[in-house]
């Protein structure tokens, strides 16, 4: 029994990152309708981009944290700014097809500047060990579960209760009635890509605190990317419930089966909700009268 809540304690801290990086899949899709495929390299530069912070600025890091966050604000209004609005009215397909140009330049531009070898961040919150319901879990486990909580409510609060937020889901629902009832939908797209390079930002430092930094990290945006579709591709709140539920999956998977399954669970779980609500659980179900 405690071996079985162990595996679910730590599945819900990878879980946990999951949900973050799932989070910044469905704001982009939410807000624009494209798929982002760079975002687990958006992931892995904003952590390169801690670690440099955190090396020349010596801060700590409860004040790596903003510093993070402001710097992914800028990646996030960079991308959208310089490679998004410029192909607005383009087709969807364009639009993706260019996240994934901008995956592979994102993967090659940190090998050039950070190299290729995994680097460690040279600040940490406190490595306590703490004990719930049987269950050992380090602090930073704990810090990741806490922080997709409180983005989970933010999230809430902002989709229901702000200008910003009820803009968004009014231009996701219909752009062209959101022009003309005057929201400026690029402002809305910039927004939307600077919350998903945020969240990315926060799962991005989650990592190299609790693991490393490495050209690898990437891979966080593929194994993210069933919890998406999981809880629905346009809902932030069923991104993280989807993200909880493939990380505690997973490590069932490994725990009670064998290592090799816990890169595949996420995919057969892809299949199985494919096939029986393709929207996903918390997604909208799109209905077209004829």
């Amino acid at each position: 029994m405690n071996y079985l809540i162990a595996l679910i304690a730590a599945g819900l801290a990878t879980g946990a990152i999951y949900g973050l990086v799932a989070i910044g899949f469905a704001i982009i899709y939410k807000a624009t309708g494209i798929i982002n495929f760079a975002q687990g390299e958006m992931v892995m530069l904003n952590a390169y981009l801690g670690l440099s912070i955190a090396t020349f600025s010596g801060v700590g890091f409860w004040a790596l944290v903003p510093l993070v966050i402001l710097a992914s604000i800028l990646v996030g209004l960079a991308v959208e700014f310089l490679l998004v609005r410029p192909m607005l009215g383009e087709p969807a397909i364009s639009i993706v097809m260019m996240t994934v140009g901008l995956a592979v330049c994102l993967r090659s531009l940190v090998i050039l500047i950070w190299g290729a070898e995994p680097q460690v961040l040279p600040v940490h919150p406190a490595e306590d060990v703490v004990q719930i319901l049987g269950a050992r879990l380090y602090s930073t486990q704990i810090l990741a579960i806490v922080c997709l909580a409180l983005v989970v409510v933010g999230f809430f609060v902002f989709y229901r209760h702000t200008r910003a937020g009820l803009a968004m889901r009014a231009s996701s629902s219909n752009e062209t009635v959101a022009l003309l009832m005057g929201i400026d939908v690029r402002r809305i797209y910039a927004l939307a890509w600077g919350l998903a390079s945020v969240t990315g930002g926060l799962a991005g430092l989650l990592v190299a605190t609790i693991y490393e930094l490495g050209p690898d990290m990437f891979a966080f945006g593929l194994r993210s990317f069933p919890a998406v579709i999981l809880g629905g591709l346009d809902s932030a709140i069923g991104a993280a419930v989807g993200g909880a539920i493939i990380g505690v999956l997973e490590n069932l998977g490994e725990g009670y089966i064998g290592r090799g399954l816990k890169e595949i669970v996420g995919f057969v779980v892809i299949l199985m909700v494919l096939m029986v609500r393709p929207y996903g659980m918390f997604g909208t179900r799109d209905v077209e009268r004829v």
